[in-house]
């Protein structure tokens, strides 16, 4: 059975969503239904209540019903003011008149409270999820993991090969994957990982052989070397080519060619040599899931390192 929580905006396009907010008709059935629908806010009114475009229909959503609360206290300002521009999730609650004109009455807590009781009240560590990047921090991605619920994506769960901002491998806006870390019921927060789902040392390793020159991002500069990451899970050290200058090294977060001459999967290195670097901006690097994320929900365990490597990395949910 498909999930319903999804983040906001996945629901915004879907024709079962159109044909409920694009008539009256459609809004009362979605009332009558308990339906979960999705349109944009197109302001944040001086009463700090979201309009939300119903086409041909505004939609009033109050300051309190912005956001759930376990406590139910009201949702500070800038959470309801950041809303304006973006798909808003809702429940239709009812209609009423304002300034001569019919509005809807609508409640974005009431669909995130349906989304905790019913949906993320049961996942567990382990389960992966469907996620959107709301926002960036230093210390890590909040993530959207079900009709605006947030999450939080800490930076070193972001990736195995260390970056120094989320937006190394992140943007707002990003429609990830990620798998559930640890839930404290207590507080009613969820922390999430992706680091699990992209890949083993071996299987990024796969990727790549000795002799070849390939393309990565600087991430470190030592005295000894550079460490260059080829894919978000896989890093190797780089010498630096005899008779290169300084201004021939690349700097953090820049791009470098990088020539293969070793793999060890015993040692988990790649040892690599710097042949060229280019200055200018380097864009995230792509994610790849090898994990089939489209059917497998749960995983009990990840194992990042080789069966024969005496460093062992993983993480037991």
């Amino acid at each position: 059975m498909a999930n319903i929580y999804r983040p906001e905006g996945y629901l915004f396009g879907t024709r079962e969503n159109r044909d409920h907010i694009s008539s009256r008709a459609g809004l009362e059935r979605a009332r009558d239904d308990g339906s979960i629908l999705e349109a944009t806010a197109l302001l944040c009114d001086s009463r700090m209540r979201l309009h939300v475009d119903l086409y041909g229909m505004t939609g009033i959503i109050e300051k309190s019903e912005a956001a759930y609360s376990a406590d139910r206290r009201e949702p500070k300002d800038i959470a309801v003011i950041t809303r304006v521009g973006k798909p808003v999730c809702f429940k239709v609650m009812g209609f009423a008149r304002e300034d001569g004109k019919e509005v809807a009455i609508l409640s974005r807590r009431e669909a995130q409270k349906e989304c905790m009781t019913r949906y993320l009240s049961d996942v567990t560590p382990g389960d992966i999820v469907e996620a959107k990047v709301t926002h960036l921090d230093s210390f890590g991605a909040f993530v959207d993991i079900g009709c605006g619920v947030v999450s939080l994506l800490s930076i070193d769960c972001i990736s195995v090969s260390r970056i120094s901002h989320p937006s190394d491998r992140l943007s707002v806006g990003d429609r990830i994957w990620v798998v559930i870390k640890s839930v404290d019921r207590e507080n009613g927060r969820i922390f999430v990982s992706m680091r699990e789902l992209l890949g083993t040392w071996q299987e990024n390793a796969s990727e790549f052989e000795v002799g070849q020159t390939v393309a990565g991002i600087v991430r470190s500069i030592e005295s000894y070397g550079v460490f260059v990451e080829l894919a978000p899970n896989l890093a190797g050290l780089a010498e630096i080519r005899e008779g290169t200058g300084e201004s021939d090294i690349a700097r953090v977060g820049e791009r470098a060619a990088v020539y293969i001459k070793s793999i060890l999967p015993d040692k988990m290195k790649i040892k690599l040599v710097l042949i060229d670097a280019y200055h200018g901006n380097t864009p995230p690097s792509r994610l790849r899931y090898y994990t089939d994320v489209q059917n497998i929900r749960h995983i009990d365990s990840w194992r990042y390192s080789p069966p024969n490597s005496a460093k062992v990395i993983e993480t037991v949910f």
